[in-house]
């Protein structure tokens, strides 16, 4: 079950940063990095494990730190909650479409990286929109995917619906070797109501911090 904690808008810190952003100039923003994957990709490797659950987790589990990253609207209250549940494309290589599928979030790997391989084995052959027919992502599922194909320098996400969404969006790239390092493009599109430069500094120097030791988690 996931909790969400109301928020009172007229003590929040950022109460009047997220009324002018969200209100007076609505404002969005994308930034793309390159992040260095080389001893996450030495790691999963050595313990056989696949890559993209990995990706997956560690985004989510360092986004959760932050809750500015979780900010949303329930039945008319803004709040935020206890944490995010990834909502991913899962590609289907016969017909060359995706799907959306969602794992819960655990902050134990192992249970995440099960639930993912089950997923994958009761799912990944249903085509259209959800994979996991006859039930919708929950409400604190956040987008995140891959671009496997591509070695992009920028990426953003454009939304065409009027209504207020506050989760962050992330995409990876093609990953690429550059100075004996492996480094991968991650681009995160955000709401400045929410979220700063200040925020986007620390969630990826703790992202980085979990690559260069993601052996402790396994």
């Amino acid at each position: 079950m996931t909790d969400f904690t109301p928020i009172d808008i007229q003590t929040w810190p950022r109460g009047e940063m997220f009324c002018y952003f969200s209100q007076m100039a609505p404002t969005g923003y994308s930034l793309t990095v390159d992040i260095d994957i080389t001893h996450l990709l030495q790691t999963v490797k050595s313990r056989d494990i696949k890559f993209f659950p990995a990706y997956l987790w560690l985004i989510t589990k360092n986004l959760n730190r932050q809750i500015e990253f979780k900010v949303a609207v329930k039945d008319g209250q803004l709040g935020y909650y206890d944490r995010l549940t990834p909502l991913y494309a899962h590609f289907h290589n016969d017909d060359k479409t995706f799907s959306l599928m969602w794992t819960e979030y655990s902050d134990d790997f192992k249970i995440f990286y099960n639930a993912y391989l089950e997923n994958q084995k009761n799912y990944g052959n249903n085509h259209g929109v959800l994979a996991q027919k006859h039930t919708v992502p929950p409400p604190n599922a956040y987008t995140v995917s891959a671009i496997p194909w591509v070695e992009f320098k920028s990426f953003a996400v454009h939304s065409y619906e009027n209504k207020p969404y506050y989760f962050p969006s992330v995409e990876a790239g093609k990953y690429f070797e550059q100075a004996g390092k492996m480094l991968m493009p991650l681009s995160l599109t955000c709401h400045h109501a929410t979220t700063d430069g200040w925020h986007i500094d620390l969630f990826l120097k703790d992202l980085q911090d979990d690559m260069n030791n993601f052996e402790k988690y396994i």
